[in-house]
């Protein structure tokens, strides 16, 4: 599905750099465009191309992440990370899907398409109740996906320093 070694590295340990800013900051763009009408306006199109973008790198980086797994033995703290890691696709694409819609809904060229062909989704979309709770979901899921993306990060550094740092600081009498 995607490269498992990269230059002689493992692969997920160069692909989770672009999880850990582009998830976080498609999130953060979404919380702005739901949240801030000026915002929306000049960010249009980017923040669902970035959310499309996060979405992308995530089973990317699943893949080599359990490419690496199966090769380091069985941990329970490695079989945590992936389990927490399996699920931020979920997160990444409902960011992508509302920021999707979020656009289609206040972009004024997508509504040049949708609008004579949905006239009803377009009263609807009007009403405020509908921007309100779709803002509310918005700000929910991208609050959601970044806690995630620090769940998996935790777990991550935890399952491959766990035994380092111990064993390093028990024998360096200068660290007591």
């Amino acid at each position: 599905m995607g490269p498992t070694i990269i230059d002689g590295l493992p692969a997920h340990v160069l692909l989770v750099h672009f999880v850990v800013v582009l998830v976080p900051l498609a999130a953060l763009l979404l919380i702005l465009v739901a949240c801030w009408p000026a915002a929306r306006a000049r960010l249009g199109v980017l923040v669902p191309l970035t959310a499309f973008t996060a979405l992308v790198t995530v089973p990317l980086t699943t893949h080599s992440g359990e490419w690496l797994a199966q090769r380091s033995g069985d941990d329970p703290l490695i079989r945590r990370h992936a389990d927490l890691g399996d699920q931020l696709l979920i997160w990444s694409a409902a960011t992508f899907l509302l920021s999707a819609v979020w656009w289609a809904l206040h972009s004024r060229r997508a509504g040049q398409w949708w609008r004579p062909r949905f006239a009803k989704i377009d009263t609807l979309s009007a009403h405020r109740a509908v921007s309100i709770v779709l803002a509310a979901v918005a700000v929910a899921v991208s609050v959601g996906s970044m806690v995630q993306v620090y769940r998996i990060g935790d777990s991550g550094a935890r399952a491959a320093w766990h035994d380092r740092v111990a064993d390093q600081s028990a024998a360096d009498p200068a660290q007591r």
